[in-house]
């Protein structure tokens, strides 16, 4: 940890050393080169264990130019594969790791990435540490995960993945997003595989449940029997990384926000802004970066009223997908989920792009809702209102 007097003043503190904040981060570092930010991180590295990846047709051209230092994969393309039907698509795909992420970041910060550091208590003008040290500051942002709470209903996409090393090639040149020919458990269940080089990959047994509980062994035993399926031996596992990522069904946005610590801005996963059906927080985080670095004052107020305003904005014009993650969860059998996936990825290109990025038009909902529909009628009725997630109550 960096060395620090008893107590300390700094114009921004990030408590959390997540993606969100260490977008915030660079963006300040970039926009606001005169603010002190120091980033508080209880675990040895900035971003932990993980991989972040996103469409190019998730964001714009600026943020995609600030990004591209963070990149360490691209991709032209990837592929589905389900029992019925596989397919290329040609959108490009790109990959950030949490060890670039970790490089960039500690650069940038000069010293004020402050790592094993616990934090106790957390209010608008002070950060209180475990060894008693204090940091006063104009701005608190928390970006410390997912938050539980009463007022979201929420589905979750477990997975655990491992950075391999094969004996031999495996041949792929692109990665497989979605690999549903595996047998169904745990809900909806897929495996997900980039191609590092030529014999690295990472391989991610993923579920999609309604519980959250992990059960690492197990997925570590189907990663390897999936290895094996596909014809490669792993003659080394390099690392390993797993999550449980919040899938959206329903919820009031307003009582949630209404539950978060006064004055405090929460962003992230923390701040409800990730896709509801992917599960992908890097666009989001992106946008909410620069809106943070573009502020014309930065404090604790201003950073939590702007992060709560796009956090609502954001939640009610993605309705539709909340609608269709119930579908997914409500109206099918578990072990049927993947039919609807399977029936999406039928779908028109620019639609799937669309779709990823949470852009779709009132043609595209019209689209994927025509047709013979992949679960019960009854049974998808039954879904339509938000509240129905909450036994029909309000949330």
């Amino acid at each position: 940890m960096e060395s620090a007097s008893a107590s300390q003043r700094a114009d921004v503190v990030l408590v959390g050393g997540g993606l969100a904040n260490s977008l915030i981060a660079l963006r300040l570092k970039s926009l606001r080169p005169r603010l002190r930010v120091v980033m508080l991180e209880q675990g040895q590295t900035i971003g932990g264990e993980h991989t972040w990846c996103h469409f190019a047709t998730d964001v714009d051209a600026a943020i995609a130019g600030w990004l591209r230092p963070l990149i360490v994969h691209r991709w032209s393309g990837y592929e589905v594969r389900f029992p019925d039907h596989r397919r290329d698509l040609t959108t490009p795909y790109l990959a950030i790791t949490s060890q670039r992420l970790h490089q960039v970041v500690t650069a940038a910060m000069d010293g004020d990435a402050w790592l094993g550091a616990t934090v106790t208590d957390v209010n608008a003008h002070q950060v209180t540490l475990a060894d008693g040290r204090r940091i006063a500051a104009t701005a608190v942002i928390d970006g410390r995960g997912p938050r539980k709470s009463r007022s979201l209903a929420l589905g979750f996409q477990k997975f655990v993945g491992q950075g391999v090393l094969l004996t031999k090639p495996h041949g792929l040149t692109r990665p497989i997003i979605m690999d549903a020919t595996v047998s169904q458990e745990d809900g909806y269940r897929f495996v997900y595989v980039l191609p590092l080089d030529e014999t690295r990959l990472l391989i991610e047994d993923t579920r999609y449940s309604d519980g959250p509980a992990l059960d690492r062994a197990s997925l570590r035993r189907a990663i390897g029997t999936y290895a094996k399926s596909q014809g490669w031996t792993i003659a080394k596992v390099e690392r390993e990384e797993d999550g449980v990522l919040p899938i959206a069904l329903g919820g009031n946005i307003d009582a949630y926000w209404k539950e978060a610590r006064s004055q405090v801005a929460e962003v992230g996963l923390r701040a409800a802004l990730f896709q509801p059906t992917t599960g992908y927080s890097l666009p989001d985080a992106a946008r909410m970066a620069d809106a943070i670095a573009g502020l014309p004052r930065i404090t604790s107020a201003t950073v939590r009223d702007c992060v709560e305003t796009q956090s609502k904005t954001t939640w009610r014009r993605r309705r539709f997908l909340r609608l269709l993650n119930r579908m997914l969860f409500r109206a099918c059998a578990p072990e049927e989920r993947y039919k609807v996936l399977e029936r999406f990825y039928r779908l028109a290109p620019d639609l799937i792009q669309r779709f990823y990025a949470a852009r779709l038009t009132r043609w595209d909902k019209a689209r994927i809702l025509i047709g013979k529909p992949p679960v019960p009628i009854s049974a998808a009725i039954k879904c339509i209102g938000e509240n129905s997630v909450f036994g029909g109550q309000d949330a």
